[in-house]
């Protein structure tokens, strides 16, 4: 063989260099004529509630608070943007401004438009195929996973086709009976279980036995006597009812529900996730097992992670609440990256359904800062004096340091009597917060009116009367539930945040994409919810990208 010449030598090294970098991540490999790898398996995510405004939340605290877990690490949120491609996406239904989950949902499985709180169906109320489905059809493994519960709007609109999302026994029925989800972990037991298993001891007794998880509420929200867990073991699924059950499973198809309604918020979570009491698996847990089970399907998967209840503390005003959750969405999408980032053959998209509440930090007029001095030379003849108070970094771990969602500060609160009083509820938001109440503040959040809004029929609005709202009121709709936001609207001037609703808002979301070479020109663009379920469909289905 003729021995090289140091041309040729030195370009055959550096092509070779290239070849080593196009090994590393898929999504910021250099251009080369070998073929993109095929996407196998796609991973969405969506921290329900998650605007751009609750992932700053998450990142302010990580990187700036003192008792920060990340310890000048990034967050998972972070590290997915840093490697793949950033975008933005309205959400928007086809007929209004503002969106629900179930809509939004139903747009991102989809692909197609779809109106206010119908699940998996198109505007005018037909049925659509999702993203899921196709997977299925082509058998591909899936999997749905949530903190919320099985039949709430985001996982049930990947799944199921309803008119209204408060159809949640009929989601399960059709959840369980169209068999096209082999992996199934979240909450909601009540919907799974017969309505007879609370008068008649011998069903009561046959479901006891059957969950073998004493802590779970075993009280059912269902109208008939259908046992959708025995119809779910005779369709070949595994069963898990608590954290050791779900390690212990077995097989290739698995129903986990963990709680009769949704799972541990942030903060309980966070208080017990190093106890081996730990009854509940974490939204991580999950997600690794659902993980484990679907990448053993040589076809591939598609799966869903919903981190919902960043919403319920955005609907809550529950800024405490709020970061706990965004830090428990963040353990999971980290233990995501662990498991795709030496693939080559995995699309993750990482997103929300909307933002809720209209958070965010503000400067105000409370506490203006007193003068002091800076060592800078344009300081040595005056004071440094900021006009306003542009919010305390400390304020990051004060909210950190939050014992107690505002359910269960309400809770303590109340005790056993129907309503707190002002002094027990300024009494319990000083044992679970960093901040107080004055006793004018509490009777101001315990203060009621006339409901102008009254409706009859209606689920919430059929109340005669409503807890006050000041300002804003038209947008702080679920009843009783009001005087939780009305907590977080008195703490917040002394916590530098503003909230400007109890719903949602059109505040486009953040849309993070790891995969493929060509992820930046399919994904770094403003779109919408549409677009994004369009691509998710067309990776599925085609096992590429295209911009």
């Amino acid at each position: 063989m003729k021995a090289l010449g140091l041309k040729p030598l030195v370009m055959l090294v550096a092509a070779g260099l290239t070849l080593a970098g196009c090994a590393q991540h898929p999504s910021t490999s250099a251009k080369t004529s070998v073929e993109t790898p095929k996407i196998k398996n796609v991973i969405l995510m969506i921290g329900d509630g998650m605007g751009p405004q609750q992932v700053g939340l998450l990142e302010e605290f990580a990187h700036r608070a003192k008792h920060s877990p990340y310890q000048n690490k990034t967050t998972a949120l972070s590290t997915f943007a840093a490697e793949g491609a950033l975008g933005m996406s309205r959400h928007s239904p086809f007929n209004n401004l503002v969106v629900d989950s179930a809509c939004s949902a139903t747009q991102l499985a989809t692909g197609i438009s779809s109106d206010s709180e119908m699940i998996g169906l198109d505007a005018n109320g037909d049925t659509v195929m999702t993203v899921l489905e196709h997977a299925k059809k082509l058998g591909k493994a899936t999997g749905l996973v949530s903190d919320t519960r099985l039949t709430h709007a985001t996982p049930a609109s990947f799944a199921t086709h309803q008119a209204h999302r408060s159809m949640e026994n009929e989601i399960a029925a059709e959840m369980i009976t169209s068999d096209n989800v082999d992996v199934m972990l979240s909450g909601g037991l009540r919907h799974f279980i017969p309505s007879n298993s609370a008068q008649d001891a011998a069903a009561k007794q046959a479901l006891t036995q059957l969950i073998n998880e004493p802590a779970l509420r075993l009280k059912s929200k269902r109208k008939d006597n259908r046992n959708l867990l025995v119809e779910a073991k005779d369709q070949g699924y595994n069963l898990a009812f608590n954290r050791e059950q779900l390690q212990q499973s077995q097989g290739n198809k698995l129903l986990g529900l963990f709680a009769y309604s949704g799972m541990n918020d942030g903060i309980a979570y966070h208080q017990q996730k190093n106890s081996s009491e730990r009854n509940e698996p974490s939204l991580k847990e999950m997600t690794m097992k659902a993980l484990d089970i679907l990448s053993q399907d040589p076809d591939g998967f598609f799966l869903m992670v919903e981190g919902g209840q960043i919403d319920w503390a955005g609907h809550n005003n529950d800024a405490g609440t709020l970061l706990h959750e965004m830090l428990k969405f963040d353990e999971a999408v980290a233990a995501v990256h662990e498991w795709v980032k030496k693939r080559n053959d995995t699309l993750v998209v990482i997103t929300a359904d909307h933002e809720t509440g209209g958070f965010g930090f503000s400067y105000s007029r409370k506490d203006v800062p007193v003068p002091s001095k800076k060592p800078g030379a344009s300081f040595a003849n005056h004071d440094f004096q900021p006009n306003y108070n542009f919010g305390d970094i400390a304020v990051l771990d004060k909210l950190y340091e939050q014992q107690k969602s505002y359910f269960g500060i309400w809770a303590e609160a109340a005790g056993k009597d129907a309503f707190p009083t002002a002094q027990s509820l300024t009494n319990a938001v000083k044992n679970n917060t960093a901040f107080e109440l004055t006793l004018n503040e509490a009777e101001q959040v315990l203060a009621r009116e006339a409901n102008d809004y009254h409706l009859a029929s209606h689920k919430y609005l059929k109340a005669k009367e409503f807890p006050k709202v000041n300002d804003f009121k038209e947008y702080y709709v679920y009843g009783d539930d009001v005087h939780k936001n009305l907590i977080g609207r008195q703490l917040a001037k002394y916590q530098n945040i503003v909230w400007s609703t109890g719903t949602h808002t059109h505040t486009p979301v953040a849309v993070i994409a790891w995969g493929p070479d060509n992820v930046n020109q399919v994904f770094s663009k403003i779109q919408h919810h549409t677009d994004i379920g369009k691509k998710l469909i067309t990776a599925v289905t085609t096992e590429t990208l295209q911009p």
